[in-house]
């Protein structure tokens, strides 16, 4: 029986692939065993190597965090022996790379929807975008009257997304919410979009409308609700200039050099560096190498892993870029009086990830091997082609209503103790590990834990690249979809009136 995996020969430590009774002898290299001195959990660390207290614990063939106290091989090894070495700000230094994700098209194709204005959608959707949280139920009622209104239209469906925001915000979180909703305003998978207002909020439609630059003017209209008579029978009226509007679209062959797709873990366990997260890194490079786009977020994930990244920029500017993204929101945490490195999170311990190094190291793998070609601030929409990286914080709803803000036309989110919601966009969900994904298969996807059965990243790649291009092209929808699980989260940082 295969009882665990080593990641890099320079490893302490190899993670448990089963249940691993105390009193096990694991034979870790030829001439070489080492006896469990206690039960190991599935996805949890066995030391391999005996190190003396303050000694670098390595996993990936990176330091995940230094030891404790004097550890000896067989150990469990865990956040009650090991502890993170990240402490304070740091200093960088440029130290490029060579890129090893060439951009060379071959041809494929998915089919989508071209837009007047050029993009492209992937689902051909009216969205109801509300610019204050005092209108949810409104506009909550809008969408299913629409939905029962305007059923067998050749339209995917109208939704519309609740949030709390928009009126007695100041300063930078007003500014948050109105670059964050007029980015999803004009994403391309909605066909059309009824932006509704009440009318006394501090994010006003007549100073929104102004965030959205030129658009083509049959997709978008207005209603303020406190000037009209009966805001559900105008809404109607509009939504049904929109259906028409949007009915005039139909799926054709698009070049996947035109697709964005974003990059999301959450509830991540010991098998997310290891099966979930590389392969959606390689996925990611084949996305990039058809000249098409991906796009990284969850900044916090990141620190203690940084420098892998900031060595990818594609220049120096990018790579300043880099630092700066990573610096202010050490600084956020500084602000606040937090610890910069206090993750992850407690399903995360339970999952088996014991340091932020540990968990930053298997998160930013999602990001494959291409270079960095733009950092874009929250709320932002990516504008070049290929890996990008914007600012948001590691949130599952907030990350991932980043994403889509930023243009992504679906998510591939990786998760090894699952979770039902997904975002404005198709987002599939992958399993890290066969055990969730048969048990909780009306929020699985797809199951990378194969990779831990006998399947190469090989021929897991093409099929998860098969997968989304299928998604893409509405041949599958999503659980998120199927189910309903479609939120928005904007991020606050500071006071509400």
């Amino acid at each position: 029986m295969n009882w665990f995996i080593r990641l890099n020969e320079k490893d302490h430590v190899v993670v448990a692939l089963e249940d691993i009774p105390k009193g096990t002898i694991l034979q870790i290299d030829k001439g070489k065993s080492v006896e469990l001195k206690e039960d190991v959990k599935k996805g949890h660390k066995i030391l391999v190597h005996s190190l003396e207290k303050g000694a670098d614990v390595l996993k990936f063939g990176y330091s995940i965090g230094k030891a404790k106290r004097n550890l000896t091989e067989g150990e469990w090894v865990h956040t009650h022996n090991i502890e993170s070495g990240l402490r304070g700000l740091l200093n960088y230094t440029y130290q490029p790379v060579s890129p090893t994700v060439i951009v060379k098209e071959t041809g494929r194709t998915f089919q989508g929807y071209w837009r007047e204005n050029g993009e492209v959608g992937i689902r051909n959707e009216i969205w109801i975008i509300n610019t204050v949280g005092c209108i949810n139920k409104s506009c909550e009622l809008l969408a299913k009257l629409a939905n029962q209104t305007f059923k067998g239209r050749n339209i995917d469906g109208i939704h519309h997304f609740p949030h709390p925001y928009g009126c007695s915000q100041l300063g930078d979180d007003l500014v948050y919410t109105q670059k964050l909703l007029a980015s999803l305003v004009l994403h391309p998978n909605a066909a059309g979009v009824l932006v509704v207002g009440l009318g006394c909020e501090n994010n006003q439609i007549d100073s929104f409308r102004k965030l959205l630059g030129k658009y083509p003017s049959e997709r978008i209209r207005f209603m303020k609700s406190q000037e009209v008579e009966n805001e559900l029978e105008t809404g109607l009226q509009l939504i049904d200039e929109l259906v028409q509007y949007a009915e005039k679209f139909q799926r054709q062959p698009i070049p996947v050099s035109k697709l964005k797709i974003g990059l999301k873990c959450g509830g991540s366990d010991g098998f997310s560096g290891i099966t979930a997260n590389p392969l959606v890194g390689v996925v990611s490079d084949m996305v990039v190498s058809e000249g098409g786009t991906a796009i990284l977020t969850e900044v916090p994930e990141m620190f203690g892993a940084e420098t892998i990244l900031m060595n990818r920029a594609i220049d120096e500017h990018v790579y300043e870029q880099i630092v700066s993204l990573i610096n202010d929101f050490k600084q956020y945490f500084i602000r606040h009086g937090q610890e910069i490195y206090e993750n992850p999170s407690p399903g995360n311990k339970e999952g088996g990830i014991s340091t932020l190094e540990e968990k930053s190291l298997g998160c930013i793998q999602k990001g494959g091997r291409a270079s960095i070609v733009d950092v874009r601030l929250y709320g932002e929409r990516v504008v070049k082609n290929g890996l990008n990286m914007i600012q948001a914080p590691g949130n599952d709803l907030i990350s991932v209503t980043a994403l889509a803000a930023a243009g992504a036309h679906l998510v591939l989110f990786t998760t090894g103790r699952g979770t039902p919601f997904g975002g404005p966009v198709p987002t599939i969900k992958i399993a890290t590990n066969s055990e969730l994904a048969n048990r909780k298969q009306n929020w699985i996807d797809y199951n990378a834990g194969k990779l831990l059965e006998g399947k190469t990243i090989e021929e897991m790649r093409h099929d998860l690249f098969e997968y989304l291009l299928q998604v893409a092209s509405g041949e599958r929808y999503t659980k998120n979809e199927l189910y309903g699980f479609r939120e928005i989260s904007i991020f606050k940082e500071g006071v509400i009136l």
